[in-house]
Parts: C-alpha cells; structure tokens; sequence
C-alpha cells in the first residue's frame, strides 16, 4: 500500500474524515507537485518547508480544513495564504469547473511558485493575486467561503465583511505558540463560532 493510500485508510478508518468529495479530491492532486525538493516523502504526515521559509501543512489538517469548509460545487471562495498552491488544488477539485477560488499571497516568491504549480497542472478555476490578504479581496466580494492559512490573533474584520451571509470562514487563531481552529459561520454583522482543535500555523503577514 502506498503513503497516499495509507493517509485514505487512516482518515475513513478513524472518521477524522468522513466526505467523500474530500477523499477524491485528495486522490486527484499530486502533493508532490507542490514541493522543491523532498518529494519521496510527500505523502508523510506532516508539514514541509518550501519557498520563503514558509511550510506546505500537513495532509491530515488540509484535510480537516477543507472538509470543515462544507464545499459546493460553483462556489466562490477566498482563501489567504497561497503557500505552495497545494490547499487551493484540493478545494478547486470540489468547487468544480464553476466555482472559482481566489487566492491571495503576500510573499512574491511565493505567489509565483503557487502560481508555476497550478499552471503545470493546467487547474482553470484559481487566480493567485499577489497582496496582503489580512485585508480580503472586496473587488472580488462576497465569497460563500473563505480560509485562511496562516495564525493571526482574531479573525480579520475585512474577512467577515466580505463573507456572503451564513458562509463559513476557517481561520486559526491565537499567539505563535497556541492556536485553536476556528470555525465561523456569519449570521449578520457576527460570527457563529466553532472550536475544531488545537493547530501550528505561522503567522499571518500584514496589517
């Protein structure tokens, strides 16, 4: 049995992942695509380095992300924090040829090797905008779903402010040692919030 499989028989055995449409999304992208160098272990649980000293997450928490999301198929969806590209692929493969993923990164060098990884895999429905993504995207606004890759003390205001009534934002919050995931799901002008657990993300560059 292969890695990749092993993560398949480690997710639905356990329930960390029951959706379906994540596991095949899963299967669709290649990890690998998205990493320099270290790519026989590309299917290891957990984090790798890539461009400027940044992380690729471990599969299991893209994982849980993705599936607390609640994807459709035509969604519009904002996500903060390209890194490698590897999370935008995998909600790409849900949303569908209709939906559209929009992908800020702050880090130039960054943004033109997510940009280099999504082209090789000719993925049509993400654009990786290079800007300080604290701030959302309004031009682009609302999105039925936003996500957020990287810590930050609170969940920026400009996020909940461009996210479509009763969408979900997925964001880890908290100090550089300590960080809850949460959940969000806005009713108003406010947050209906959801613990998922204890994650490590770096922080979050920008205002």
């Amino acid at each position: 049995m292969s890695q990749k499989q092993r993560l398949i028989e480690y997710w639905t055995s356990s329930g960390i992942i029951k959706d379906k449409k994540v596991i095949e999304a899963f299967k669709k992208v290649p990890r690998e695509a998205f990493l320099k160098d270290r790519k026989e272990g590309a299917y290891g649980d957990y984090p790798l380095p890539i461009e400027g000293g940044q992380t690729i997450s471990q599969p299991t928490t893209v994982m849980i992300m993705t599936e607390a999301l609640e994807l459709k198929k035509g969604h519009k969806v904002l996500e903060i924090g390209s890194g490698s590209g590897y999370q935008a692929a995998i909600i790409s493969k849900i949303i569908g040829n209709g939906g559209k993923l929009i992908s800020t990164e702050i880090i130039p060098e960054l943004a033109e090797f997510a940009r280099n990884n999504i082209r090789k895999l000719k993925i049509k429905n993400i654009e990786i905008i290079k800007r300080d993504g604290s701030k959302g995207y309004a031009k682009a606004a609302p999105y039925d779903r936003i996500i957020v890759t990287a810590a930050s003390p609170e969940i920026p205001r400009p996020l909940i402010r461009q996210l479509k009534e009763n969408g979900i934002i997925i964001a880890p919050v908290g100090n550089l040692v300590e960080q809850m995931m949460i959940k969000g799901i806005k009713k108003g002008s406010r947050l209906i919030k959801e613990e998922i657990g204890q994650f490590m993300f770096v922080p979050l560059k920008g205002k």
